[in-house]
């Protein structure tokens, strides 16, 4: 059996090794293209530039409609003093070759260079974007959550089959196509990379951050603190789609509260440490229970172990209010081994039931109400088809 699984596996790997190394090679190539025919052009000559969107690090982002064909369209404008060609037109090919899901932002075709700017055209989204509908230390209501969730999940799903990671997926980079969520997309895609590359480790201060990353903030801080001239060694990670797994689970958390679960994810954040020894203690006790059923116990629901979990084990307080299909849900996705990491696809499987505590008791009140009814109805038949027994004897 080794011997016929074990090339199975090998054949496996080399397709996915093959599949990451040609999506890179593939969009390095756009790229080497694109730039030999990238136009230089005069904004107020082909736009007509309505409003500020959007502004970051990066650049900005304005509202402009097409003089000649009278398009709206968002111009994201990156100044040629800080950013580099190829990190320009990797963003626009990726944007425009790669992202053709309805919930990714794409590149519109256009791109050009002026005097200052490096400029191409996306898909607007003239709503705004998620951060602008989180009420702060209260989140959205429920059900929109699982829509907008459901969409990002296809999205990424989508981004990571062609063989990219977004790596920095958050409410400024999700906008929104409509006011009410029922259309979202991801844009900013600067710091996606291909599947399998690597990057030097960047410590950031945000919940964002994955803690796989925390030994390059403490060699930041050493580095800081060290009076020596000596070069300390960089640390570098290999690009995998558990990034975003785990830039979704925040995602999910800060949708539900309004609020974050942490401030960073490192062992010497209050926050996450809690959830970090409530978790180890939930791995814990999963090994015991698969113990059990390898003995020939019986066999429980799954919901009626989550919610028994959640009343033997309660999470930290920061996650009080989200229900046991939440909780089960956030513990895939933030997995702090970034190998045993839940899928963005998983989501799909825990839509439809209450993410919130209060949802959980409405819908059981509503099933206790419903089966009062069903059970009225089935007594009032009962005395009904007696009646019409007695009816038929008399006769």
């Amino acid at each position: 059996m080794t011997s016929e699984v074990c090339p199975f596996f090998r054949t496996m790997r080399i397709m996915t090794d093959q599949l990451k190394d040609s999506a890179a090679q593939e969009l390095d190539e756009r790229c080497f293209l694109s730039a030999q025919s990238m136009p230089n052009l005069k904004v107020s000559e082909h736009f007509q530039v309505l409003k500020l969107l959007g502004e970051g690090s990066y650049g900005k982002v304005m509202l402009a409609v097409h003089r000649k064909r009278g398009t709206p369209m968002a111009l994201k404008f990156f100044p040629r003093q800080s950013t580099s060609l190829t990190s320009f037109l990797r963003e626009y090919n990726l944007s425009l070759s790669y992202c053709t899901h309805p919930s990714l932002t794409r590149a519109l075709g256009i791109f050009f260079s002026t005097p200052t700017y490096y400029v191409f055209a996306q898909q607007a989204g003239l709503y705004g974007d998620l951060y602008d509908v989180i009420v702060s230390e209260v989140g959205v209501d429920e059900e929109c959550v699982q829509r907008v969730m459901s969409q990002l999940s296809g999205a990424v799903t989508h981004l990571h089959s062609l063989g990219f990671v977004h790596r920095d997926i958050k409410p400024e980079n999700i906008f929104l196509c409509d006011s009410s969520c029922r259309w979202v997309k991801l844009g900013d895609f600067g710091l996606s990379r291909a599947i399998g590359s690597t990057v030097r480790a960047v410590w950031y201060d945000s919940p964002f951050c994955t803690p796989e990353v925390e030994p390059a903030k403490e060699a930041q801080t050493e580095r800081e603190w060290d009076g020596t001239e000596e070069e300390m060694e960089e640390i570098w990670i290999t690009v995998e789609p558990c990034i975003d797994s785990w830039a979704l689970g925040v995602l999910v958390y800060c949708l539900l509260t309004g609020c974050f679960p942490w401030e960073q994810s490192t062992h010497d954040d209050r926050g996450y440490r809690r959830y970090k020894e409530w978790f180890d203690s939930e791995v814990e006790k999963e090994e015991k229970m698969r113990h059990c059923e390898w003995r020939g116990e019986e066999e429980r629901d799954c919901y009626t172990i989550m919610k028994e979990n959640q009343r033997n084990n309660p999470p930290p307080s920061q996650f009080e209010g989200l229900s046991p299909l939440a909780m089960t849900l956030l513990k895939e996705l933030l997995h702090p081994e970034p190998k045993h990491r839940g899928s963005p696809e998983e989501i799909l499987s825990y839509l439809g039931g209450p993410w919130l505590t209060e949802t959980e008791v409405e819908e059981n009140r509503k099933a206790e109400e419903a089966e009062k009814e069903a059970r009225k109805i089935r007594e009032e038949g009962g005395v009904e088809e007696e009646l019409a027994r007695e009816g038929k004897g008399e006769r």
